[in-house]
Parts: structure tokens; sequence; C-alpha cells
């Protein structure tokens, strides 16, 4: 089954659709993990996360701790025959379990090469997300990296196997990058999918310091999704907190229900959930089940209605000022050029798309951002953002070190402290091993 028909036909209105960020080396424990995400008390798919060195291509490295036992932080599909990895598929992977890669790579050809090998048809990244975060490969070559896979990915389509791309565009950096940015981006890299031949996308978008904003920022994703996407195959996934996450288990699952609520409300279909060991290591299979099943109570019919009622929020929520400033993002990339690759890079090279505090040497780095009292992101500095009156100058302020690193770690101290005060949960994760299939936790994050 295709993965986005599924995630549409099991998610939305009221369900959801939860996932893991799961991988492990060893073929086995790769199988085991995806069996217990498929046992889960909830609605899953499955995630095979590939290791740190098959992301940058250094595949010699993966041979090497294969053979020294050293382990790996991920599974390595790239080294493994394709015979390996039908094999930790095989009787797992099923019309009602689908599976889904992630990675992290700009260079991503060996990736969708051992992908098709092995019809796996769902994966996500994009040449913007996976470029700009993650290291020093120019956003040229990676657009044109992502071009070629892009388009012999939508080649499965002729095997009778339905392709699904999802953008990371919506978790930039994982933290402190304005909605109206994640927004755009992520829309953006799904039409670059949908003009390289890819009709089925989901769009991501990260949950941030203040729900409000954040259900502002998916309901004008989803508004841009139906103005402007040429397929109507779409879904959006959120992703639970991005940044420095709480150290308690209770500040933690606060932080999940939230992120399930946000899902839940904003009509989004699937929700990658963290754990209570994002803090401090890679998490064990019984604690991503755990954080699987805990996210999928919470969004539950018949659970504890929030605060405020959201359907009455929705027609200003479609018109927020998150809205109108990704529109404007978009409409100024789209008019750079017909072909989105090519107006991708012309909106780096002009400052039109610039991320804060992302030190890659394609981005400007003209733009900074900052919390506010109430917990929203603000623009701090928009550099050539195209925004005209949108961001008035004097809504700008400037950032200092010290209040850059409070804002780094503000969800972290604000749902501990909310823990501490006794808004905590009773639930915990099961059993705690520290096992990370001996690897180190470099770059945890797609």
């Amino acid at each position: 089954m295709d993965f986005g028909t599924f995630v549409r036909a099991h998610g939305g209105h009221g369900s959801l659709v939860v996932q893991p960020r799961m991988g492990f080396g060893d073929p086995l424990r790769m199988r085991e993990g995806l069996i217990a995400t498929k046992g889960a008390d909830a609605v899953t798919v499955g995630t095979i996360t590939l290791d740190s060195f098959t992301r940058v291509g250094e595949l010699a490295s993966v041979e090497a701790a294969l053979r020294d036992g050293s382990g790996l932080n991920g599974y390595p599909v790239v080294t493994y025959p394709p015979r390996v990895t039908e094999l930790v598929l095989d009787g797992v992977r099923a019309p009602d379990f689908p599976v889904q890669v992630r990675h992290g790579s700009a260079v991503p050809g060996d990736i969708f090469t051992a992908l098709r090998s092995a019809y796996l048809n769902a994966t996500e990244g994009g040449p913007v997300s996976y470029c700009l975060p993650y290291g020093r490969t120019p956003l040229h070559d990676s657009v044109r990296n992502w071009e070629r896979c892009t388009q012999d990915f939508a080649r499965l389509r002729d095997t009778g196997v339905e392709p699904h791309l999802e953008t990371f565009g919506g978790c930039m950096l994982g933290q402190l990058c304005p909605p109206s940015e994640l927004v755009a981006i992520s829309l953006v890299e799904a039409l670059f999918f949908c003009q390289h031949g890819v009709r089925s996308v989901s769009l991501s978008y990260a949950q941030q310091t203040h729900p409000g904003q954040d259900r502002e920022a998916i309901a004008a994703l989803r508004r841009l999704c139906r103005e402007l996407l040429p397929t109507d195959n779409w879904h959006v996934v959120v992703y639970a907190y991005m940044g420095v996450y709480p150290q308690t288990d209770a500040g933690a699952y606060l932080l999940l229900d939230e992120a399930a609520e946000l899902a839940v409300d904003s009509g989004s279909e699937r929700l990658i959930v963290k754990t209570v060991a994002e803090s401090r290591r890679i998490p064990t299979i019984e604690e991503n089940v755990a954080a699987l099943e805990s996210a999928a109570r919470k969004a539950r019919p018949g659970r504890a209605p929030l605060a405020a009622p959201r359907a009455a929020a929705a027609p200003d929520l479609a018109d927020s000022q998150t809205y109108q400033e990704a529109r404007a993002l978009v409409e100024a990339v789209l008019d750079l050029s017909s072909d989105i690759g090519t107006a991708l890079r012309l909106a780096f090279a002009r400052g039109l798309f610039d991320i804060p505090y992302c030190l890659h040497p394609d981005n400007h780095g003209r733009t900074r951002s900052y919390i506010d009292g109430d917990g929203r992101l603000r623009w701090a500095a928009v550099g050539g953002l195209p925004f005209g009156g949108l961001v008035r100058a004097g809504r700008t302020r400037d950032v200092s070190s010290s209040g850059l690193l409070a804002d780094l770690s503000y969800v972290r101290r604000t749902f501990d402290e909310r823990a501490a005060a006794g808004g905590g949960r009773l639930e915990r994760a099961g059993p705690r091993r520290d096992d990370n299939d001996g690897g180190s936790p470099v770059r945890w994050d797609p």
C-alpha cells in the first residue's frame, strides 16, 4: 500500500498514526524493533533510521564498524546486501504496517538505490532540509542530487509501487526558526518532489515553543497545501519537539502530550514521537513503544477536552500572521523560477530564505529570532526576507548570547518546572536498558 494512502486512511479527523524514530545496526535488533512497533497498542507505521556514517557516505567506516563489532547508531541499508533487508522486513511490512526509511543525507544516491532494490517506497528529507543543518555540501549540489534521486524514486511506480516522500523542511535546525519559514520550506520542498514525479507526499512541522502559534502554523501549512499542491495525496506529520528535551520523565511526557494534542487538534494525520530518554541517550525499543502508546492514548476519542474549542478558532488561524508571512515567502521564492530547484538556490543566494543561527556557507545568516514573554517565537531580525510591512521594525530586537542560551533551553526548563509543580504524569516507560546498539548518538534527529 502507498504509505500516504495508509496514513490518510487512519489519521486525521481526530485520529492519529504514530511513529518512532528507531534505527539499529544489527538486522535482528532492527527487525525486533519493527515487530514491537507493529505490536504496539496504537495505529503505527514502522521506521528504519539509518546510521550516521551511511548518511554522509562514509561506507568504509560502516564496513569497519561491522567488521570490528563496534556498533552503529542506525541501520546501514547501503552496506547490507538487499537480501538482509528483505529478511528484516519479511512478514513484518504489510498493507496494515508500511515502513519508512529516515536518513539525513544531502548526497543520498546510494541510499535511494538501496531503497528501490528492497521496494522500500517511503522515505523523507529534501534538498534544503537535508543540506543546510547537517554539513557543508553546497546547496547547488544538494538540489541536483535530490532532483536525480526524486526522479529515480518516482519510477518505482512503473513496478506497481507508489513512492512516498516526506519533506523535512518543517523541522529546520529543530528549534528557534519561526514557524512561518518552517511552513514555507516544507511547502516548497513538497512542490519540488511533485515537480519531479512524486504524487504521494507528506509535509512536516516540528512542535515549537507555543501551542497556539503551532496551531496557527499547521493551519497555514494545510491551507497552502490546498491552494498550491498539485496532488490530493498529501498529509501533515507533526514532530514532537526537536530541541533540548526535558530531563525528567514527567516533563518529557507532558511535552509529548502537548505534541499529540497539537497533532489531533490541528487535523494532522501522523505524529513522530520522542521518548523519556531523549536528553540522555538513544532510546530503547521499550521506551519507543511506551512513547507510541502514550501518544496514542492522548489522541484517542473520548480524551479530556482542551481548554479552548479549536473549531471556533479555525477561521482566525487560517488567515493568521503566520500564514501571511509563509505565503509571502512561498510567493517570493516561486516567482524566481518555474524550476523549483533553481528557485530554491536563488532564494538562498538572495536571502529570501535565511535560517536563523544556521552556519551553512549558503545561508546568509542575517536573520535572528527570540522567544517572547508569552513563549512565542518572534523575528528579532528579518534580513532580506520578503515580508514587506508584515514584521514591523519596531518589533525587532537584539539577541544576546545569554538570551540565546536561555531560549535554547526554554522548553526543557518550562516542562521540567511544570512537572515539578505537579503537572506530571503517572505513566512511565518500560524497563530501561543502556542499549544504544553500541554506537554513539551522533546527530539523531531526522
